[in-house]
């Protein structure tokens, strides 16, 4: 098994940090919804402005809110405004590689999506491993 990007929210911008509640990151569900982050999924976080690194997991918030809240132990590492990456992952047998197209969203300073893009890999006929990043998502829908 292989541990590999399942849905990415990269440059979302930190809007509030809560020590005082029990823990994880409060997420605007149209976000997750819309690269498949689930509530209570465990995630990563690497934060762009200051190199922290942690693990924690989601909680949804006001849908359409673009809330993006580092709650408990996690708001340590974080000041608001800060610019995040949240990634989830899955584990996958090697050959399901061509499978899974992992959705990321791209942020605007105020937490409006500015890019749809979702990752494509794969095996060439000569058994090398492709990559690309591509525009939209992977069922061709433009959302």
């Amino acid at each position: 098994m292989r541990k590999v990007v399942a849905a990415k929210l990269h440059g979302i911008i930190v809007t509030d940090a809560n020590l005082n509640y029990s823990g994880s990151i409060t997420l605007d569900p149209n976000h997750c919804d819309e690269v498949g982050i689930y509530p209570l999924e465990f995630v990563d976080i690497w934060n762009k402005s200051s190199g922290a690194r942690i693990s924690t997991y989601v909680i949804f918030g006001e849908r359409g809110s673009r809330c993006c809240v580092l709650n408990g132990a996690a708001a340590r590492t974080c000041q608001v405004g800060d610019e995040v990456i949240i990634c989830s992952s899955a584990y996958i047998e090697q050959n399901q590689i061509a499978e899974i197209k992992p959705r990321v969203l791209t942020f605007n300073p105020d937490n409006s999506v500015r890019e749809r893009l979702f990752y494509d890999a794969g095996v060439a006929d000569d058994g090398t491993t492709t990559f690309a990043v591509r525009q939209g998502s992977p069922d061709g829908n433009i959302l």
